[in-house]
């Protein structure tokens, strides 16, 4: 059964467009809000569970679209507070996600934006919503969600610190807090909330978060945030949303069947795409160490320890139960390393992940839970312990290092079928991971 689409448009935002627009933007009648509940039982279970394509699509070089790009971020005509903002966070010029994406948010396009790791997504958003929201008026006004409580965390600081010279209020949304803490803040007034889908649904439901001035809605790490796991609740918040609210969805990698399901909140979208060739990151260099037996992986890693001390490293492991038994035992041989998962409470994460930014810790073992959208720019290595099982997470995990083009070394020890998945890898990106020289510290 061919699957339903839903929101014949949320494409067309009631702002005039500031400039020439593009002919991607929908001109039909958005639905209306009603509507969007019915529109949303869809057959999406009929989309191929098993097709893990990424998208792959080539931006189309348009006129129009080229319009709305800008080299310099003086040239996209900000407010003047958010300028300071921004070159005080200390960016001098828009990375390409940056010049591509700033001015179709701002002027009210729905987007659907896929982009490398590491070079600004976060920021392209926040600059977007920054432009749009009114100062004055002390309603919430835009909304992001975030599939952790670290990534949500980390989008509310760089809001704050983009918006400081702007009086902006912003909101972090996210469990292990009390919801008196959120009643209390809406109620004195917040222009951006940035949460887990659980809480702010949760705080909408309550009636203690009101959407009635909501003009934008971001959808973070799209790929993971419209998989089943989150995909219920990503739904029921939309469902709230008012008929007008632009639509943003940020990804560095999109399956296609993730791909399909955007179309149940925006159609005729505008687009900003890669292709899967350049989605592998330029400064990272990658690395493996092929091993015959599984046990050797832990020598392997000992070995590597003292080099991993030079600078802050990750290390990831495909399950919770092997982080634990792989901390355990570099603890017990007395080396000094920290440990995160989803299992932790709010309080044990933030705490290690403090520790980790300010450099107290400097080698952090952890599952898939730190492989999305998680900047410390200190990371110049990554090492896979564990092979991760499909490609995304590979692209993912990579990124954490070399973080806006800084100098970054992925390596990855590998036995039996990892060669396999690695094998993959290296054909499916059209990209080359190398077996690991003897000078490798040089590339971080």
């Amino acid at each position: 059964m061919a699957t339903k689409r839903i929101i014949k448009s949320l494409s067309p935002i009631k702002n005039e467009p500031k400039e020439n627009p593009p002919a991607t933007k929908c001109e039909e009648e958005p639905a209306k809000p009603d509507d969007k509940e019915e529109l949303f039982e869809t057959e999406l279970a009929h989309i191929e569970e098993d097709d893990k394509e990424t998208i792959n699509k080539v931006e189309q070089k348009t006129d129009d679209k080229d319009s709305l790009t800008r080299k310099t971020f003086d040239d996209m005509k900000l407010k003047e507070e958010l300028l300071h903002g921004i070159y005080s966070y200390g960016f001098e010029n828009p990375s390409l996600i940056q010049q591509k994406g700033i001015l179709p948010i701002v002027n009210g396009y729905n987007v659907i934006a896929q982009a490398q790791s590491g070079t600004g997504k976060t920021a392209t958003f926040s600059i977007g919503i920054l432009q749009l929201i009114d100062i004055n008026k002390k309603s919430c006004q835009a909304m992001i969600l975030s599939h952790t409580k670290e990534l949500a965390t980390q989008t509310n600081n760089v809001i704050k610190t983009l918006g400081s010279k702007m009086n902006v209020r912003t909101h972090l949304c996210i469990g292990g807090v009390q919801i008196k803490e959120d009643d209390e803040a809406f109620r004195n007034g917040v222009h951006v909330v940035v949460g887990t889908p659980g809480r702010i649904y949760a705080t909408i439901r309550k009636k203690i978060l009101k959407l009635k001035d909501l003009k934008i809605f971001v959808i973070d790490e799209a790929d993971e945030m419209l998989s089943e796991g989150f995909m219920d609740q990503v739904k029921d918040i939309f469902i709230k949303t008012p008929k007008s609210t632009q639509v943003c969805i940020f990804s560095a990698t999109y399956t296609k069947k993730v791909f399909d399901v955007t179309k149940n909140f925006i159609s005729k979208p505008y687009e900003i795409m890669v292709n899967r060739e350049e989605l592998t990151l330029e400064g990272i260099k990658q690395f493996y160490i092929k091993l015959d037996h599984e046990k050797n992986k832990y020598d392997t890693l000992v070995d590597l320890y003292n080099k991993m001390m030079v600078t802050q490293s990750l290390i990831y492991v495909n399950k919770r139960q092997k982080a634990e038994i792989l901390y355990n035992r570099l603890s017990d041989d007395n080396f000094t390393v920290s440990l995160i998962h989803g299992d932790m409470t709010s309080e044990e994460r933030a705490r290690i992940m403090s520790e980790f930014r300010s450099g107290s810790t400097r080698v952090l073992i952890t599952t898939n839970l730190l492989a999305r959208g998680i900047d410390v720019q200190q990371v110049s290595l990554v090492i896979n312990y564990d092979f991760p099982n499909d490609r995304e997470n590979y692209l993912h995990r990579i990124g954490r290092s070399g973080r806006f083009g800084r100098k970054g070394c992925a390596i990855s020890l590998v036995v039996g079928k990892e060669l396999d998945l690695m094998d993959d890898v290296e054909k499916y990106y059209n990209t080359q991971i190398q077996e690991l020289p003897e000078d490798y510290t040089t590339y971080f």
